[in-house]
């Protein structure tokens, strides 16, 4: 009875989660950046492999989720149960050099935002002897931005007036992952997922006229409106073996393949004339697609484990531009392209001895990680480079149980201060991104008494 009463508490806990991700949004991300495609990516896994620079395609772990590899759901103990669950709290800056139709520089801007929000719900649970089962929801992308510009010609204010453009946009694509991972035999696993992406993303613009001294009221705010639903299926295989497996170590590579392709999203575009009857000048319908995709990916890892070390290293490359032939333009005609990405992430853990009795901290697990790449766009034909340091704790509950709060921060950054010329000549500041994330996590694991029928005389 336990068990299903925890499966009926899972299930609930999922459905609200998606009825909340459907109806909030652009509270993940807060960067120019997520103008294009379908945004700013999130870095996958739990709290403990995000305190851990993201790493853990190979991570095998009897008490702790595997959301990276399917394969490792094979690891759950016969009558377990692990729920796994973890808030983000987030904070950004942005810099930019701002430069005149000369070339000449003029400012620094700079915002800032604070964003907190769910990060994620998973659970893992097995089906028989070698056989689990997963299921994860998280965010996959996010957009949230909002910017202005004027016009900077002088021949557009002495025919017009001053034009003022407006720029936003948030929405959000979550995963849903199902899947199932078996151990054929001792020391070898494979796995299989289905992931269902979703969401709405938003894009809107403005051009509105003020000190209109020579159009004579003439000229009228323009509005557009561009919405993207993103419904569609995808999948991911996925393998780990173990290379010394005895009591006293654990070596294990692990792999995993996406298979990206096409996304499909339903378009509607709409532009509105903002005059006394807010007029509909142009409207596609949803029968519209759009040529975002996903791209194909290979993650590869290696992680030696032990009962005080843990230490683990992942490659990940992503096909971003291979079939992806969509170009996009910012404002002067600067060209937004896709490019492939290589990503390194390294971690380590250290628990002093998990079995002291009297002496709690050396029970702590202190963790620390990084992760380097490229970014999945490029920008007037120049790529940038993001990277993060991370740092964590794993605090036991329990004496010798496997139930934990899971503390994380990473700091990183994306971007430089460089600058590109866009189409009519003129240069363009890239953007500076520097953030601070924190992290709450609780991994909560059923031991096997959870599953044993109290009798009572």
């Amino acid at each position: 009875m336990a068990f299903w009463t925890i499966v009926f508490a899972v299930v609930i806990s999922l459905s609200a989660v998606v009825e909340a991700s459907a109806q909030s949004s652009s509270v993940n991300a807060y960067s120019p950046y997520t103008m294009y495609g379908i945004g700013e990516l999130g870095t996958h896994g739990n709290a403990i492999n995000r305190s851990m620079g993201g790493m853990g395609v190979a991570w095998r772990s009897t008490q702790m989720v595997s959301m990276l590899n399917p394969a490792g759901y094979s690891a759950m103990r016969r009558k377990s149960f692990i729920l796994d669950v973890s808030a983000e709290g987030y904070f950004l800056s942005n810099r930019q050099n701002k430069y005149d139709a000369m070339g000449n520089y003029l400012r620094q801007a700079k915002n800032a935002k604070n964003m907190a929000n769910l990060r994620e719900i998973a659970v893992q649970m097995p089906l028989a002897k070698g056989l689990g089962l997963g299921l994860s929801l998280a965010p996959y992308g996010s957009v949230g931005y909002s910017m202005t510009s004027v016009e900077e010609s002088e021949d557009m204010w002495g025919t017009i007036g001053r034009v003022m453009y407006s720029y936003e946009g948030d929405g959000d694509v979550t995963e849903v992952k199902l899947g199932v991972g078996w151990q054929p035999f001792k020391g070898f696993s494979i796995g299989i997922a289905a992931k269902y992406y979703w969401g709405n993303i938003q894009h809107n613009y403005a051009s509105t006229i003020s000190n209109d001294f020579v159009g004579q009221g003439n000229y009228v705010t323009t509005i557009g409106l561009n919405e993207y639903a993103i419904s569609n299926f995808k999948f991911q295989v996925g393998l780990q073996w173990s290379v010394i497996a005895n009591e006293k170590r654990l070596l294990t590579l692990g792999a995993t393949y996406d298979y990206g392709g096409a996304l499909n999203p339903k378009v509607t575009k709409t532009v509105i004339i903002n005059d006394l009857n807010s007029t509909i000048v142009e409207q596609t319908g949803k029968d519209v697609r759009n040529e975002m995709r996903l791209p194909h990916s290979v993650n590869a890892g290696v992680i030696y484990q032990d009962n005080k070390f843990t230490a683990g290293f992942d490659y990940q490359y992503q096909n971003w531009g291979g079939d992806n032939s969509l170009v996009e333009s910012a404002d002067g005609g600067l060209d937004v392209k896709y490019t492939n990405t290589h990503t390194y992430k390294a971690g380590f853990e250290f628990t002093p001895n998990r079995f002291d009795v009297r002496n709690y901290m050396r029970r702590v697990a202190y963790r620390v990680g990084f992760r380097y790449g490229n970014y999945y766009q490029t920008f007037g034909g120049k790529g940038i480079n993001q990277y993060a340091v991370t740092a964590g704790f794993g605090f036991p509950l329990r004496f010798l149980g496997s139930t934990s709060i899971d503390v994380g921060v990473e700091v990183g950054g994306r971007g430089s201060l460089a600058s590109v010329k866009n189409a009519l000549g003129h240069s363009v500041g890239l953007i500076r991104q520097n953030y601070l994330k924190v992290t709450l996590g609780l991994s909560l694991f059923g031991e096997d008494y959870w599953f044993v029928r109290p009798k009572y005389d």
